[in-house]
């Protein structure tokens, strides 16, 4: 069941949902709009001859920050992370990513595929943007690119993003190895493990 205005109102007074910073306006029947940053993410496609994911192989990205009042181009056929200027999250809520269909209909797509944030998971969302028109489409910081919904869950969940999330606090990296995770959970598991110990 997804959450209606009042009830997001109603978690964020509570806690429950955090919207950094939150604006009424922005506040749909049954949705949020988050707005897109100034950071953009993009690979040189000049060094890099393919991507291998199973070996490992990516191309080398470069960061671009696109200051107030100027504009990215996103060309055709073209992908690219970018960032929201919104920092949100919940450890009650499922929050799920999605597109607005007025952006949907001119082929710019805001995620291929990662569009749901699990509970523990506080960020500012990094988009997969796409263009699938033939025609560039100018995108500015401060726009409406997408909007989040929350929907309740059936219990509480047995792990926490904040130990098992690859991305937990790198949301902004390019990619992380599973093998790096693994060690860094390991890690994580092992030192809270520890403090446990020494509160006993």
């Amino acid at each position: 069941m997804y959450l209606v205005d009042r009830d997001i109102k109603k978690a964020l007074e509570k806690g429950d949902i955090v919207i950094h910073s939150f604006d009424e306006d922005r506040l749909q029947p049954a949705s949020y709009d988050i707005l897109l940053g100034h950071k953009f993410i993009i690979s040189n496609t000049e060094s890099t001859t393919a991507i291998d994911p199973v070996m490992k192989i990516f191309p080398e990205t470069k960061e671009i920050i696109i200051p107030e009042g100027g504009r990215f181009v996103l060309h055709p056929g073209v992908s690219v992370l970018g960032t929201s200027i919104d920092y949100f999250g919940s450890d009650k809520y499922l929050v799920h990513l999605s597109g607005k269909s007025s952006l949907a209909r001119l082929g710019l797509i805001i995620h291929n595929t990662a569009g749901i944030i699990n509970p523990g998971h506080f960020l500012n969302i990094t988009f997969e943007l796409a263009n699938l028109n033939h025609i560039p489409i100018i995108l500015r910081p401060g726009m409406r690119i997408g909007q989040i919904l929350f929907s309740e869950l059936s219990d509480v969940p047995q792990k926490d993003y904040k130990v098992t999330g690859r991305y937990h606090d790198r949301d902004w990296q390019h990619f992380v190895d599973p093998k790096e995770e693994e060690t860094r959970r390991t890690g994580a598991v092992k030192m809270s493990h520890k403090s446990s110990s020494r509160k006993k």
